[in-house]
């Protein structure tokens, strides 16, 4: 049997924030499908609807055409999705892995997650990458400056490496990044679950990655001493854990 990991990015990025750690899984064996979201990656289309609904469905056609049980890597923000892709198909995931992502509850957005982390933790700042976000159109459309990338997104990254990377990001539509669960115990519950939390992250702050792991219990927890993105910094650290996730699942 095939050892298929399909990958999904986080806001403003597409499949080439996985660039580094794709040949490295490809080396151990993995079938690695690195994937741009609707409306997102490097060719954006503002014509298609940008929802939970829409990227959701998207990667579920795409499993659904493999025909066989996948890993599905979720960055950040797109932890939201493969969430509600385990709630439509359990029973074709091995085990979710959310890479610093967002692993909301049911009912909870992210800027509800905020809202709480500003409540129990008083006087810290929980702001993340908002301050060096630029908006177009009324505020639909967020684009991340290239000042917020290196500072809060790739701060343990050579500078120059960094702005290079900026390059990438791409503009986005709110409504990729306002999203809402629905989730069951007995679809998403029977999904077992894997966390690489990053203790440097300045996007989403240690605290906030611990909150979202007690509102939902039951992942097991592995740990980076990085920023937001492991997968640029420590990739052989994170193909390693991926491997670590297929072999206590015995896909061979």
């Amino acid at each position: 049997m095939a050892k298929h990991i399909v990958l999904i990015h986080g806001a403003w990025q597409g499949s080439w924030s996985f660039d580094l750690i794709k040949p490295l899984l490809i080396e151990r064996g993995w079938q690695v499908h690195a994937l741009d979201l609707p409306g997102n990656g490097h060719h954006p289309d503002p014509t298609i609807e940008v929802s939970l609904r829409s990227y959701s469905q998207y990667v579920f056609d795409y499993i659904h055409a493999l025909g066989e049980k996948v890993f599905l890597l979720g960055h950040s923000g797109g932890g939201i999705t493969i969430s509600q892709v385990a709630e439509m198909i359990p029973d074709r995931i091995h085990a979710l892995i959310y890479l610093v992502g967002m692993m909301l509850p049911s009912g909870m957005t992210f800027l509800e997650l905020k809202q709480l982390c500003e409540a129990r933790f008083p006087g810290q700042s929980f702001e993340g990458i908002s301050p060096y976000l630029k908006f177009s159109e009324a505020g639909k459309i967020s684009e991340v400056t290239e000042e917020g990338v290196i500072k809060i997104f790739l701060q343990d990254y050579p500078m120059l490496e960094a702005a290079g990377l900026a390059r990438n990001f791409t503009a986005q539509t709110e409504t990729g990044r306002d999203l809402r669960l629905s989730l069951s115990p007995e679809h998403y519950g029977r999904v077992q679950r894997i966390y690489i939390e990053a203790l440097q992250d300045q996007s989403l702050n240690i605290k906030m990655q611990r909150l979202m792991q007690q509102l939902s219990p039951g992942a097991e927890i592995y740990t980076v001493d990085t920023g937001h993105v492991p997968q640029v910094i420590v990739p052989e650290q994170v193909v390693e854990m991926i491997e670590r996730t297929q072999q206590k699942y015995n896909v061979i």
